[in-house]
């Protein structure tokens, strides 16, 4: 399987899981995606030192990991390019930042804990993110962002390029395969016809698109999707589910949680 075949592949896995008919699937869009922006935030905001403070946010994605029954390693494996970039914002922290904390009884290096505390906060907002996808359709993202006010053009935007790269990705994978059938004892793509070969690819493209913007209109498309659940409302359970959650990071971000727990355990 060709590189282009697998992320096509990967692409149709995570609508897979999104699309199941699962409890957390099910949940109201709305309610997932204020969630996973205000726990971002909320992530986001704590100081730089305090690491202790900031794993109590590993609560989130722990939880929904098992209440969406999602495999924690097929995750990592997905995001194995992302979480290394990730890490490597903080890389350089303990070379500019040469002061001295004192946790405890101990000196430890206030850039290496600025450090891990960056590769804290960029491990879960992406986590939290993943979550949002692996257990929301792209289609009911949109409509929590129209329910938000967001414009329907960005909107639309958002979704024909996320429905359709699959089909960009077949393009380049048919492109890939003819060249490499015309030349076979050579490896990859010669740098000689990258200009005429994604030229072959934009007016593919061009071309694709036009046929399907002409069959959303022989369906009645006049600007506005009408979404996936467009037509459900919030029930009880999802306003207590967004409730819970709330007041869960506003509890670990106003207290250091694990250290009282810790305390009291000790």
């Amino acid at each position: 399987m060709s590189k282009t075949d697998h992320a096509i592949h990967q692409i149709n896995q995570l609508n897979t899981l999104a699309g199941r008919n699962q409890w957390m699937n099910q949940i109201h869009p709305l309610v997932k995606f204020v969630l996973t922006i205000v726990y971002i935030v909320t992530t986001v905001s704590f100081p730089k030192y305090d690491v202790i403070g900031l794993l109590g946010m590993m609560v989130y994605p722990l939880a929904l990991f098992m209440l969406a029954d999602l495999s924690f390693r097929d995750s990592l494996h997905r995001l194995r390019i992302v979480l290394p970039l990730v890490c490597l914002i903080g890389v350089l922290n303990p070379l500019f930042d040469h002061n001295v904390i004192m946790v405890g009884q101990t000196q430890v290096s206030a850039g290496l804990l600025s450090m891990v505390t960056l590769i804290l906060k960029g491990i879960f907002c992406v986590f939290a993110s993943y979550l949002l996808i692996a257990t929301t359709t792209i289609e009911k993202i949109c409509y929590a962002l129209r329910l938000l006010h967001v414009p329907k053009i960005m909107v639309n935007q958002f979704l024909l390029t996320y429905r359709y790269i699959t089909l960009l990705l077949a393009e380049v994978s048919r492109i890939t395969q003819a060249y490499s059938l015309r030349a076979p004892k050579q490896k990859g793509i010669h740098f000689k016809v990258w200009g005429s070969l994604v030229g072959q690819l934009l007016l593919r493209s061009i071309d694709r698109a036009d046929t399907v913007y002409e069959s959303m209109q022989l369906r009645g498309f006049c600007g506005e999707f009408q979404y996936v659940g467009e037509k459900s409302r919030m029930k009880a359970g999802d306003v207590l589910f967004l409730l819970v959650w709330l007041a869960v990071f506003v509890l670990f971000r106003t207290y250091p949680v694990l250290l009282l727990v810790g305390n009291l355990m000790t």
